[in-house]
């Protein structure tokens, strides 16, 4: 793409030739200010103040003055040319930016209306107006030194064309590390942006030092880059010293060689006018605007030109060129992929996920079961970029997972929801950037659950207070924070443990139902792995993936804890002999009868017991209680 961005430049600018002419054209004049700069200095010395002709030494540097009043009209007309030729590539610039935004849904479009389009905007007028003078004001300084001595030119030209042969030589691999500088910049102040809102969680979670190190690596990074593109900076230098001020040095250290060849006094002086006074000052503002603004514009259109397309607003209008074939669908990267994943608590520990390979469509429900112990949690971390794999990849919609990029497209609700002293509505509007609006916010409150809660404090701006607060109350709390979020992947660790089975499947509901968001929850209970779409048994090198009934068929350990899961139905049983009990309880007891302190219910998990008076008629159990 970047080859074609000159190609590009070039087809904008012939098919505004005539702006191209009218902007030429009013150039014409500060070409005219540029060789009387020199010429009326060296013609009022020759033939006027040194022949002892006062009034024309003074009649030339009269024509002196007004070619700078004429070169400051043509100066003022230049302005409104450029603006004919800037303004049309900012609209077009405008039209392609929001084009693609509506076609990609991209959530970027906004960003690179409002900054990247000015940037190109202000960057290529700059670059229209430096080139431009550095042409016009060249031409006039070197038909001034021809027209005062041919021999100036041997002396002022060589230098000066290795000046600018050397800086362009370095406009290329400039633009590339100016592009590396912009990229750091961006991805550490994307990573600033995400971590001081999170502080606090970042304190509470003991995350310090890996949150310094994410940030750390970062700014080394930038550093690097920078130090890079500061050595172009002395490039730059050399080449203004070469071009620009070299021929000073010469034109004193030739004077008198050159006026023993015939060069007058007049037109030495006349030359080092033309070099200090326009040659020098056009050179400095080419270097520093071509090197500056010209490699920001050259990244700039690469960002906003689409890939393979004319983009960037250089090629055929609309209204003039063919039609454009319909851009193709981008295919929507996965919510999660996780390629050949390992990872182990120490180097010499076994693994706690071995080799796991896994592709999470976006929109997905997943339910991660398992024995305890098995990695649940780990495989959560992993996700949340929390831990980092031994071997394999973890991606979040096509990102690394430890990149900027995938940092807001996660969120994590641990088991242990963290909670702290404000207004409800700080709590729950700790990871937006923005302000919540009410409506939105009391909108995710009803879906999740929380509007009991959040009508006892008061409202939003009731306080909260994390020790008078339920674990329960806290989950739902720290739930409708996620649900607020812009993160599309939800991940759910043991998050709704607190929660009752039917407050529990509201808040999985709730984020299951959010447009375009994908949602992976660590059940504890068999209902949440019925709701999910996916289902994925953690057992070791056992693990299995597929739907809740297919696991059913294909996995004896999935069998298992279902079975676990499952509560006995509420029947009584029918004993197979008619027993006598002094508290009339079957010997074959009916499900959820239990004995006292000491014993067990009959068809109960092992070690389950009851307190006293939970008989069915309420009586004590043997006249205990």
């Amino acid at each position: 793409m970047t080859g074609r961005l000159p190609a590009r430049g070039l087809w904008f600018l012939r098919a505004r030739w005539r702006v191209v002419v009218r902007l030429g054209l009013w150039s014409v004049l500060e070409t005219g200010q540029s060789f009387l700069i020199g010429y009326a200095p060296a013609r009022a010395l020759d033939d006027g103040f040194l022949a002892g002709r006062t009034a024309t030494g003074l009649a030339w540097l009269g024509v002196a003055g007004l070619g700078v009043v004429v070169g400051a009209y043509g100066t003022a007309r230049v302005y409104a040319a450029v603006a004919a030729l800037v303004e049309p590539l900012r609209d077009r610039l405008v039209r392609r930016v929001v084009e693609r935004g509506v076609r990609e849904a991209d959530r970027g479009a906004l960003s690179g209306l409002t900054q990247q389009v000015e940037i190109a905007r202000d960057t290529f007028a700059g670059l229209v107006m430096v080139s431009r003078s550095f042409v016009f004001t060249a031409v006039g300084a070197l038909a001034g030194l021809f027209s005062l001595a041919p021999l100036l030119l041997l002396v002022v030209l060589p230098p000066l064309a290795a000046g600018i042969g050397l800086f362009g030589a370095t406009l290329r691999p400039l633009a590339r590390r100016q592009e590396v500088f912009l990229a750091a910049d961006e991805a550490l102040a994307d990573r600033l942006g995400a971590v001081c809102p999170g502080l606090r969680d970042i304190t509470a979670t003991g995350a310090q030092e890996r949150t310094a190190a994410d940030v750390g690596r970062l700014v080394d990074a930038e550093e690097r880059a920078a130090r890079s593109l500061a050595r172009f900076g002395v490039v730059r230098v050399a080449a203004l010293a070469l071009g620009g001020q070299l021929p000073i040095v010469l034109l004193l250290a030739t004077a008198p060689w050159l006026l023993k060849h015939g060069v007058t006094t007049g037109a030495l002086v006349g030359a080092l006018s033309y070099v200090t006074q326009s040659l020098l000052p056009a050179l400095h503002n080419l270097l520093h605007g071509l090197g500056t603004s010209g490699s920001r514009l050259t990244v700039v259109l690469r960002r906003l030109a689409p890939e393979g397309g004319r983009g960037a607003g250089l090629g055929p209008s609309d209204e003039s060129g063919p039609a454009e074939s319909p851009a193709p669908t981008v295919a929507r990267p996965p919510a999660l992929t996780l390629s050949s994943v390992t990872f182990a608590y120490g180097p010499s520990a076994v693994p706690v996920i071995e080799d796991l390979t896994l592709t999470l469509p976006a929109g997905s429900h997943l339910a991660v079961v398992g024995p305890s112990g098995i990695g649940k949690s780990t495989l959560t971390a992993l996700v949340a970029g929390l831990l980092e794999p031994r071997c394999g990849t973890v991606r979040v919609a096509g990102e690394p997972v430890r990149g900027a990029g995938a940092l807001t497209r996660r969120v994590l609700i641990p088991q242990e929801a963290y909670v702290f002293t404000g207004t409800l509505a700080e709590n729950l509007a700790h990871l937006r950037p923005d302000p919540v609006p009410e409506a939105e916010l009391l909108a995710a409150a009803e879906a999740v659950g929380l509007l009991p809660l959040l009508e006892a404090l008061g409202g939003p701006e009731g306080r909260v207070d994390p020790a008078a607060l339920s674990a329960g109350e806290r989950q739902l709390i720290a739930l409708t924070r996620a649900r607020l979020s812009h993160a599309p992947l939800a991940l759910l660790d043991e998050a709704t443990c607190h929660l009752d089975p039917r407050a529990e499947e509201r808040a999985e509901r709730a984020f299951a139902a959010r447009p375009g968001g994908t949602l992976v929850v660590v059940a504890h209970r068999i209902t949440s792995a019925r709701r999910a779409d996916r289902v994925l048994m953690m057992d070791g090198r056992d693990t299995a993936y597929g739907t809740h009934d297919e696991l059913v068929r294909c996995s004896a350990r999935y069998r298992e804890l279902v079975g676990a899961w499952t509560p006995v139905p509420h029947e009584r049983s029918d004993p197979s002999l008619a027993l006598r009990d002094p508290d009339g309880v079957d010997a074959v007891a009916g499900a959820g009868l239990a004995g006292d302190g000491r014993h067990v219910v009959a068809h109960g998990p092992v070690g389950q017991v009851q307190t006293p008076r939970d008989l069915g008629d309420g009586r004590p159990f043997r006249g205990e209680g």
